[in-house]
């Protein structure tokens, strides 16, 4: 049977978006993640984060900067008993180089779906921007845009 998936785009969705994020110091987790994540979760949903990390590609900060931002955010939600499936960035900016990954390209959602075997209707990706919208549509997902910085709570009725 085909898995059902919350995908999330990390900046602005999950933590505050300051403008690239590559800083622990920097790393804030907006209000009600965690109890949206646990009730995605107990609801049967894969959770995936999905971002862009364009920072990598103007050469502001190093894949590793973001490798310790996302340990550190693993680590806060595993004391909450939380995880994700995956997380997919892509590293690449237009100025530098052209990519297949970047949103709002669909390939980083398409690779979770055929790893995971989940069923694109059945899912949702959630993200502040327009292009996390046509990342997930142009992988058949449900894209939900929710306003920077704010909570997932407007999406609770929804994934059921």
């Amino acid at each position: 049977m085909k898995q059902k998936a919350v995908f999330l785009d990390r900046d602005g969705v999950l933590n505050r978006d300051r403008g690239f994020v590559h800083r622990v110091g920097d790393f804030e987790l907006l209000p009600d993640v965690v109890e949206m994540l646990r009730l995605f979760r107990a609801r049967g949903y894969l959770l995936i984060v999905i971002s862009n990390q364009t920072g990598i590609g103007k050469g502001l900060y190093l894949r590793r900067d973001v490798e310790r931002v996302h340990a550190h955010m693993l680590r806060l939600l595993e004391r909450e008993g939380i995880f994700f499936d995956e997380i997919y960035y892509c590293v690449h900016h237009p100025e530098t180089g052209r990519c297949l990954c970047r949103k709002p390209g669909s390939l980083m959602v398409e690779k979770a779906i055929a790893r995971f075997n989940i069923d694109p209707a059945r899912s949702f990706f959630i993200g502040d921007k327009t292009k996390d919208v046509r990342a997930a549509e142009g992988a058949g997902v449900r894209g939900l845009l929710i306003e920077a910085n704010s909570s997932l709570r407007a999406f609770e009725s929804l994934i059921v």
